[in-house]
């Protein structure tokens, strides 16, 4: 009996182990063929069948390097998504509270909305308007267009965690001396970090890696990395070395930064996963 019981606890985890393989060798080839692909010469890149690297070469990145401005392009991304990431927390945060706390269910679906409507509906007339206003090409038509993609998302992460917390706690506070904005930010916002923390890394990868906005609302002043990326398709030619390294480089910022806090974020999508 015993020996079965055995068999069973090791057969069960077998298959777990193997689904979890399985599982994350989808999540993981993609990245690993692109970097695999990176390193590869642009005739190896076109040969079918594709085979194994044979050799070695670092012209693709060379070539990102030279053949676009890619530092002023990370310096752009960077103040787009840091910028877009920071005003949808301050608007954010304090919208999400209220909604929790008093139950505007009807406000968050339609915020919700706002998140759930493709971007390129918003095109249009936000080039019509940035034209007139002088706004193309500027950081602030970039950052407040990227607000669509950021202010709904962290409010609708952060609603259900301010949910999970019990007034008492603000209340506690309030009757200490704090008035309602001190118990919120001196008392409600530490208890949610690991979920701030979560929300702005989630924003802060969608305004990082969104490309129709670029694309159409950006010049050569604040141009991103993706629309870089984008640089490498041309009507002579698809440079796919060109566009394995960029978008290698691309992806590396946002591994480091999810590797630096990867316990608030782990602990932030599992908070109010229990309760009681």
């Amino acid at each position: 009996m015993r020996s079965i019981r055995t068999k069973k606890a090791m057969l069960s985890s077998v298959f777990f182990y193997v689904g979890v393989i399985a599982i994350v060798s989808i999540v993981v080839f993609p990245f690993g063929w692109m970097l695999f692909c990176s390193f590869k010469p642009r005739v190896e890149l076109m040969s079918l069948p594709p085979h194994l690297l044979s050799n070695f070469t670092l012209l693709n990145y060379r070539n990102v390097f030279t053949q676009t401005p890619f530092f002023s392009r990370t310096l752009n991304s960077f103040i787009t998504a840091i910028s877009a990431v920071g005003i949808g927390m301050v608007v954010g945060l304090p919208a999400a509270h209220a909604i929790a706390r008093y139950q505007y269910r009807s406000l968050a679906v339609a915020i919700l909305m706002t998140r759930t409507i493709p971007g390129i509906s918003f095109l249009v007339p936000w080039f019509i308007i940035y034209t007139r206003l002088g706004l193309v090409d500027t950081y602030i038509g970039l950052v407040s267009t990227h607000l669509v993609l950021t202010l709904p998302l962290i409010v609708w992460i952060m609603i259900g965690f301010f949910e999970d917390l019990s007034p008492e706690i603000e209340e506690a506070a309030r009757m200490d001396g704090c008035n309602k904005w001190q118990a919120f930010i001196k008392i409600t916002l530490p208890l949610c970090r690991p979920a701030i923390a979560t929300a702005a890394i989630l924003s802060f990868i969608f305004s990082w890696n969104h490309f129709i906005f670029a694309l159409i609302l950006t010049g050569s002043k604040t141009a991103t990395l993706p629309v870089t990326v984008f640089h490498f398709i041309t009507y002579e030619e698809i440079d796919f070395g060109g566009m394995y390294a960029g978008a290698t480089l691309i992806t590396f910022p946002i591994l480091v930064l999810v590797l630096l806090i990867q316990k608030q974020f782990v602990k932030g999508l599992t908070m109010g996963g229990v309760k009681g």
